[in-house]
């Protein structure tokens, strides 16, 4: 006897507003999902379901404090409690001064502060949304990740491949730590190219900073010793049900030594067997002295 096949997702999309919901809507309506923004929760289950005794497509729900009956403590039971699909909550979230820097840029209104500066309201929403967050089954934060970066999360997530997720990521400590990291590796005990004449300029990615990280003698035994610890401990997190894994390198500026030790530990796990994305969240930034002396350790 054949298995039953699969029941369809129902993903709620919810989280702060500004934070990236219509985007995510957008990009899965590409992806051939059934969309509905701003659905008021007493239409839930008709959505879901309408006139059909069995839905094959699977549906994606925005709803978020503009809409009507919006729970945020009662939402996971309502969605969980509905039969023939597969339910999952979605949470956008975003940094506060990022969320203050899109509203001033659109010059929208926070809907819970109308007549108020934009982070009263954010601040009131992020109180309110606490317990929703909580229940979520996958959080994205959207406040470094660039419009091609966030689709690029989603059809990692939510396309016909649903393989774990594995990404290395490098940053810099100097422009703030990683928000979405699961694990932390900070590479600032190695000699640092930004203060090498000919390197300042050069990444991570080019041959002569990774040659010359290279030459620290504390290089090689360190990434065999990280890249051990993660070929044991990634099979562990895919084994315990998480299917989205961050592993991120940080140094000072985020354009030397983090990016070499992301770019070399991906070809070492995918000599292993391993399928990692990498994504180099500051490599675009402008070379700081000031930033390096702050955060640094001494060449």
């Amino acid at each position: 006897m054949s298995d039953a096949p699969a029941e369809p997702k129902l993903l709620l999309v919810t989280g702060m507003s500004g934070a990236g919901k219509s985007t995510v809507l957008d990009a899965l309506e590409d992806m051939g999902w059934d969309i509905v923004d701003n659905l008021p929760a007493d239409l839930l289950q008709d959505f879901v379901h309408g006139t059909d005794q069995c839905r094959t497509v699977p549906v994606a729900i925005g709803m978020d404090v503009r809409s009507r009956g919006f729970d945020p403590a009662g939402l996971s039971g309502l969605i969980g409690s509905i039969d023939g699909v597969d339910p999952e909550i979605l949470f956008l979230d975003c940094s506060t001064a990022e969320l203050i820097r899109r509203f001033d840029k659109t010059r929208r209104r926070h809907p819970l502060a109308p007549d108020r500066p934009a982070e009263d309201g954010i601040a009131r929403e992020r109180s309110l949304l606490a317990p929703l967050k909580r229940a979520a089954d996958g959080v994205i934060d959207t406040t470094d990740l660039s419009p091609v970066e966030l689709l690029e999360e989603l059809r990692r997530r939510f396309g016909t491949e649903r393989e774990p997720v594995l990404t290395l990521a490098s940053f810099g400590f100097g422009h703030g730590i990683s928000r979405t990291a699961d694990l932390v590796f900070d590479m600032r005990f190695l000699a640092n190219p930004h203060w090498v004449e000919g390197l300042r300029e050069q990444t991570g990615e080019d041959s002569e900073v990774r040659a010359y990280v290279a030459k620290d003698a504390a290089w090689a035994d360190s990434m065999d010793r990280i890249e051990a610890l993660l070929r044991e401990w990634i099979p562990r997190y895919w084994a315990a049900g998480k299917t989205y894994l961050t592993v991120a390198f940080g140094c000072t500026g985020g354009r030397h030594r983090s990016v070499a030790a992301a770019v070399e530990m991906a070809e070492r796990l995918r000599a292993a067997g391993f399928d990692p994305n990498l994504r180099h969240r500051d490599l675009a930034s402008a070379p700081s002295d000031r930033i390096e002396d702050k955060g640094g350790v001494a060449p």
